[in-house]
């Protein structure tokens, strides 16, 4: 009798967890569902729909970066990389088709390339375009940021799968531990907050949310020194002189491993930052990474840099809504920009 006590009441346990699993479960994929055509990631931790298997003779491309990738502020169809597959099948002139993937993450720097290639090596890339500076400005004093958000979930390692209620739980903690502004808990941490309404309103107050976000980005960047840069930008081979060298390893660990997969690649630096202390920092970086990527991809075909620096003004409303992340139609400008390398790519590719 009482081995069966304890076996109903085992049984009962453990039904009780597997039911309390697959409803948390449940929720999760709901709110994937709900939310990955808005502001948020599919199952798989991407933006925008789930791709499906490419097709014979698709020429599958992905773009990786932080926030400017991601389409931070706008629905995924008005990120860039969308905007971009719209205009290579267009340019291909129906003799090939194209599909890019948003592979960019809030947050994320240049060392989150290599996981995140390694990762989704199943989605069958063909052109790979690293798209991030911006957030290795603000990095560990060695130009490095070692965020990987995606990849430090073991779900996700194991499955592939990215759950997105942790996020919401600490999300709601940290809010509570400030009254509910959730703004202030992330301030507390000496990151900045973008407001994902920004890009939809024109409210005076959102023209000065956006203005002080420019504010909080330049003060930032500002703390991490005077430095200027030096008339000659030294290379190492394998990285960047101080301070970028974390940050140029990332970027070349990345390269690396695509050309060594196969893939094309394409290195691009972003538009140039304007605050006064921003714009100096952000051209030494690009700079510096520009000397390093020449030293070592100058002779092979399947790397191109594209510099987009000069090619889109920030101070610009009608394209970025807060000196930094684009509108629609700024992020329709670097489709544009980027439309004939990746088709120089393309045909690189055979």
């Amino acid at each position: 009798m009482m081995l069966r006590r304890v076996a109903f009441a085992t049984g009962a346990v453990t039904l009780a967890a597997v039911l309390a699993v697959a409803g948390l479960f449940g929720a999760d994929v709901y709110l994937h569902k709900r939310t990955e055509r808005s502001a948020g990631l599919n199952m798989w931790g991407y933006r925008g729909p789930v791709a499906p298997r490419k097709r014979p003779g698709e020429i599958r491309v992905a773009v990786l970066g932080g926030s400017t990738v991601f389409g931070y502020g706008l629905t995924w169809d008005r990120a860039f990389p969308v905007q971009l597959e719209e205009r290579l099948n267009v340019g291909s002139q129906g003799q090939r088709r194209f599909s890019v993937v948003n592979l960019g993450y809030n947050n994320e720097g240049a060392y989150s390339f290599r996981y995140t290639l390694e990762d989704y090596a199943y989605l069958d890339i063909d052109i790979v375009c690293l798209y991030e500076g911006y957030n290795d400005l603000m990095g560990d004093g060695n130009g490095g940021n070692p965020s990987i958000y995606r990849h430090k979930s073991p779900l996700f390692r194991a499955t592939g799968y990215l759950p997105i209620l942790p996020l919401v739980f600490r999300e709601k903690a940290m809010a509570l531990r400030y009254g509910g502004n959730l703004g202030a808990a992330y301030a507390a941490q000496g990151r900045t907050v973008f407001q994902p309404t920004l890009a939809t309103r024109a409210t005076s107050g959102a023209l000065n949310a956006a203005a002080s976000i420019g504010d909080s980005l330049e003060h930032q960047i500002a703390r991490f020194g005077s430095d200027t840069e030096p008339s000659v930008v030294q290379t190492t081979g394998n990285g960047c002189a101080f301070p970028w060298g974390g940050y140029c390893q990332a970027v070349g660990t990345a390269i690396d491993y695509a050309l060594g997969q196969g893939r094309r690649v394409l290195f691009v630096t972003q538009p140039y930052l304007t605050g006064e202390r921003g714009r100096d920092r952000h051209i030494w970086q690009q700079h510096a990474v520009e000397a390093m990527l020449h030293e070592r991809y100058a002779s092979r075909r399947d790397f191109q840099y594209v510099n987009l620096g000069e090619a889109i003004d920030l101070r610009d409303a009608g394209l970025t809504f807060d000196g930094m992340h684009l509108t629609p139609a700024g992020n329709g400008r670097v489709a544009d920009l980027l439309a004939a390398p990746v088709l120089t790519a393309a045909a690189s590719g055979g």
